[in-house]
């Protein structure tokens, strides 16, 4: 992971196209300013967050509970009925055993995939390891201002999901939840280097796993003027069960059943959460010179 400076500004944050979800209070735009920040330019990795752990000792929510979810088609075919299914949302298994480094539970490994983000992490974990990195999660403003990376669009990169042809985030291809055609080449998490960077040299805005922020789900986007992001992050860097924002959808999100994977799509969830689609990236504060 590379550390890349934004340079701050105004943006308008929000939906301008009004396909939000109204319970996430994308609309309407408003403008917001951002202040200069650092940003890892891709989610923590196995790799950092394995480090982390080695000179820590921390425990994950996932360990504690025992168990994470998992999508079903991450599971071999004949295990998949050894696990409980979600009541609301049947293609989420609860997997004995599933944590951030056996992410399909017992028997699995990161061992080839140290290079992809770190999943089954809740809120609370990232949390730990903002404060051993010295860094802190990002506000939803400072996610979406670094993602649009000045561009206006639904993607960093324009108004469609693919650019010429070409995939440019790990999404889902096919007939959400029963098909995935894998044309973009993965199923579950990708490296955190593939595809291209949006114009300020960060990957995976979107696509491939969600990413925790600091403050919490459906603030009023005011908020972002009302307080610095160092206000926002010292109000809400304790361990709680709160929902808390993510952003940038993940390798499931399709325009059938979850189109969250627009730079201005909003979505949240418990802080206590953990899944094998979602990460976190980090950021800290600098100066304005």
């Amino acid at each position: 992971m590379k550390e890349i400076k934004i340079v701050g500004g105004q943006f308008m944050m929000g939906d301008s196209y009004n396909e939000g979800v109204p319970i996430d209070h994308e609309f309407p735009p408003q403008l917001v300013k951002v202040q200069n920040f650092i940003i890892h330019d891709t989610p923590v990795t196995n790799e950092s967050f394995s480090k982390f752990i080695e000179e820590t000792d921390y425990k994950t929510d996932a360990e504690k509970y025992g168990w994470s979810s998992v999508f079903y088609q991450l599971i071999p075919e004949e295990k998949r009925f050894s696990y409980p299914s979600m009541p609301e949302s049947p293609w989420w298994l609860a997997v004995e055993g599933a944590r951030w480094n056996q992410p399909e539970g017992i028997g699995s490994s990161i061992y080839d995939r140290l290079d992809h983000p770190v999943v089954h992490v809740s809120r609370n974990d990232a949390l730990a390891y903002c404060a051993w990195a010295k860094m802190r999660l990002p506000t939803e403003a400072e996610w979406e201002f670094a993602a649009r990376a000045g561009t206006v669009g639904r993607f960093p990169w324009g108004e469609e999901l693919e650019k010429d042809g070409e995939f440019m985030a790990n999404t889902w291809q096919g007939q959400f939840p029963m098909v995935n055609t894998q044309e973009d080449g993965f199923v579950g998490t990708a490296p955190v280097y593939s595809f291209k960077p949006n114009q300020f040299g960060l990957y995976q805005m979107i696509g491939n796993v969600w990413e925790w922020c600091s403050n919490p789900y459906q603030a009023s986007l005011t908020v972002f003027n009302e307080q610095t992001s160092e206000q926002i992050w010292n109000n809400h860097q304790k361990e709680s069960d709160e929902f808390f924002a993510i952003r940038g959808g993940s390798f499931l999100c399709h325009f059938s059943y979850c189109n969250r994977y627009r730079v201005a799509a909003r979505n949240g969830t418990s802080a206590t959460s953990t899944s094998s689609n979602m990460g976190f990236r980090c950021v800290k504060s600098i100066d304005k010179n």
